[in-house]
């Protein structure tokens, strides 16, 4: 059911053509929370036009693209995002959206399923609200009852760093224990270092990624791939990963302002109405901020691009053992002891983590998002 709209066999064709597999849209810049580690917002641009947005969508899938990311800001902010929703789908795109929840109500959640939303992800960093990150089970368990009986597949990522490893735990226990596959990754990428976590906390970090491997490999949902748990091992380790990146080609970034970016971070001023085909596949090709990435979709097609044997053939065992919800452990009473205590008693430092290398640089041709 997580996974409608996204089955492992509907994209093969494009491992072994030259068209794009997925396109992540920014529907808007605007943002209704301030996340510390958050450089993906500004409110200060309006909301793109639908008409453009249409326009900019049908490029996409004249392109080949099969499914399309609808991300921000927050798209929930974009009046017109259940219409978009909609024609994404008339369009045949795999459509899915990223939300940090807050604006969600039943209502809404019945209109995107009415419009074909396949998949949505909500982002939950924390059990309780900090000074970092607002986005926390607090708000989102209310709103968990919307999805009961909906045919919208739910995921639940988070993102570990300092202020949130202490209740990462929590966070995806609580996750699982609903039975929603769950995701608790390294912070997205930092270019300016001002996010990492001590070298000491390192050992931990990797604890907690060697559990989701372990839970993983039980057949619990951890919602994402072996391979990019075990690139974000080596990227806490400072080991080189050998891959080659395919950002701007197989997987690419539409800007709120219509212009093509290779990656979330590594933009051009091209505008992705004069994007060709040739164009996308010059992007294919090792680029000198690859070292260190932390733009984890990016990383993620790339892998199943070059490896699809190794990466699908885990990811599918992976699947295989998933336990039925009905058979689903409960929390234990020491578990619930300490969501609990996370709720009511939040505590944590305000750095946040990520590799032992740089963030990404520019290439040629291309401009360097620069965190605010």
């Amino acid at each position: 059911r997580e996974f409608s709209g996204y089955n492992i066999l509907e994209s093969g064709k494009r491992l072994v053509d030259r068209k794009p597999l997925q396109c992540s849209l920014y529907v808007t810049d605007r943002c209704n929370l301030d996340c510390a580690y958050c450089t993906e917002y500004d409110n200060s641009r309006p909301h793109p036009r639908l008409d453009d947005l249409k326009k900019w969508v049908r490029k996409i899938r004249e392109l080949g693209t099969m499914r399309i990311a609808l991300v921000g800001g927050e798209p929930l902010m974009h009046p017109n995002i259940v219409e978009l929703v909609r024609y994404c789908r008339e369009l045949g795109f795999a459509t899915s959206l990223t939300t940090n929840g807050f604006l969600l109500t039943r209502e809404l959640v019945a209109q995107l399923e009415d419009a074909g939303l396949q998949v949505m992800q909500i982002s939950v960093d924390r059990m309780t609200p900090s000074p970092i990150t607002k986005k926390t089970f607090k708000t989102i368990l209310p709103k968990l009852d919307y999805f009961r009986d909906s045919k919208i597949s739910l995921h639940i990522t988070g993102v570990i760093c300092a202020d949130t490893l202490p209740e990462s735990q929590a966070v995806l226990e609580t996750g699982l224990s609903h039975g929603i596959p769950t995701e608790v990754r390294l912070v997205h990428a930092d270019p300016l270092h001002r996010f990492r976590v001590d070298r000491g906390r390192r050992e931990e970090l990797e604890r907690f990624i060697d559990s989701m491997v372990a839970g993983k490999r039980r057949g619990e949902k951890i919602h994402t791939s072996e391979a990019i748990l075990n690139y974000q091992r080596s990227l806490l380790r400072g080991e080189h990963v050998e891959w080659t990146c395919m950002a701007g080609y197989k997987l690419f970034f539409v800007s709120a302002q219509g212009k093509f970016w290779i990656c979330s971070m590594v933009h051009t001023d091209k505008h992705i109405m004069d994007v060709t085909l040739d164009d996308l596949y010059a992007n294919y090709r090792k680029k000198s901020c690859q070292k260190g990435c932390g733009v984890y979709c990016a990383v993620s097609a790339s892998l199943l691009v070059e490896k699809p044997a190794q990466v699908l053939g885990r990811e599918i065992v992976a699947r295989a053992k998933r336990i039925p919800s009905m058979f689903r452990r409960s929390l234990t009473p020491d578990t619930d002891k300490a969501t609990q205590s996370a709720i009511t008693d939040p505590d944590g430092t305000h750095k946040m983590n990520g590799s032992t290398e740089g963030g990404p640089s520019a290439d040629e041709g291309v401009i360097l998002r620069k965190n605010a």
